[in-house]
């Protein structure tokens, strides 16, 4: 064989040409949550004509927009290759240690301005147990769900805490005919879906959730944005504490019960890799108008809370599935 036929003659080696850009968008994990989107809306059209009506789907949504802005930070934290599994609580506690101070005569603001405090705290106790003693988020998350649920109700006992009158309404708020918690959803993806895309910290996430080991020798200081994320996760949940209190005019210490399931169902649905390394807050943002219009259709279907959780239960396990077999067929 002359040098010229083996130089001709195909390696190996030679790397796999690239998918097409088309397949590429076909099997992507939000293209998947879109088609469910749509083939949610064609159902619950089915059950009422009021899914066609777009102020009707809107105010479903202030019903779940405090679940839906704390995953879209819990999304992040599941790309960084970490789990917290304590936000519902941290929303109790914080929404319940706001409601205590104020009934005990201080200030509103002051007593907003405590509860985010709180959020933070538990944030960073979260963190410091995580990231400082190098124990499992999942192990640690889970302890502290039933830890802050366990203070939220010390706090407030069995009896709701009334808000003033005035703090009462934020779903009632509109802004360009949107419901103002709408709003401020639709405003947050945007702007962690630009820091994840488009900033050197979002491709610094991924990294980190794709191999922490070879990210710490890149020079990432993946200590200290885990320990922000975490952050991130209390105070945002402390806020949507906040809003759940004003939309409900009271607090219970069993405010949020049962979020964590919806929360973590939202990053998943959307694609977020249980593992860490892959994600979009796109995906997050797709998954929780889904999860809206299912939860809702039930309700309109007379579904029994009972069966609600299960087929709940049973979308987390699917999405999972169907993610990972994604990310498995996108890595041959």
């Amino acid at each position: 064989m002359s040098a010229s036929d083996l130089q001709s003659a195909p390696s190996a080696q030679e790397a796999a040409p690239p998918r097409p850009a088309w397949q590429v968008l076909l099997i992507r994990p939000e293209t998947m949550t879109l088609a469910l989107l749509v083939v949610a809306i064609f159902a619950g059209a089915l059950l009422s004509p009021f899914f066609l009506d777009i102020s009707y789907i809107l105010r479903s949504f202030t019903l779940y927009a405090e679940f839906a802005i704390v995953a879209l930070v819990l999304t992040m934290v599941i790309i960084a290759g970490e789990i917290y599994l304590s936000p519902a609580a941290n929303m109790a506690l914080s929404a319940c240690v706001f409601a205590w101070l104020q009934q005990a005569g201080l200030p509103v603001p002051a007593a907003v301005a405590v509860g985010l405090a709180a959020g933070l705290a538990m944030g960073a106790f979260n963190g410091l147990m995580v990231i400082g003693l190098q124990l499992p988020s999942i192990i640690v998350t889970i302890g502290t769900l039933t830890l802050y649920r366990g203070l939220a109700q010390i706090i407030a006992g069995d009896k709701s805490i009334r808000v003033p009158e005035w703090f009462i309404g934020v779903d009632k708020i509109m802004v360009l005919g949107v419901p103002l918690p709408v709003v401020i959803f639709i405003v947050l993806a945007l702007a962690l879906g630009f820091l994840l895309s488009r900033t050197i910290v979002g491709r610094q996430i991924y990294q980190i959730g794709t191999n922490e080991v070879a990210a710490r020798h890149a020079g990432i200081r993946s200590a200290r944005i885990k320990f922000g994320l975490f952050l991130a996760v209390g105070l945002v949940s402390a806020t949507a504490g906040m809003m759940t209190a004003s939309r409900l005019g009271s607090v219970r210490y069993d405010l949020g019960l049962g979020g964590e399931l919806q929360m973590v169902l939202m990053a998943m649905l959307g694609g977020t890799y249980i593992f860490g390394g892959r994600g979009t807050i796109l995906g997050t943002f797709l998954a929780a108008w889904l999860l809206v219009l299912v939860s809702t259709g039930m309700i309109v279907a007379n579904v029994l809370p009972a069966v609600q959780l299960v087929v709940l239960g049973i979308l987390l396990v699917v999405s999972i599935i169907a993610t990972n077999f994604i990310y498995s067929r996108t890595q041959r």
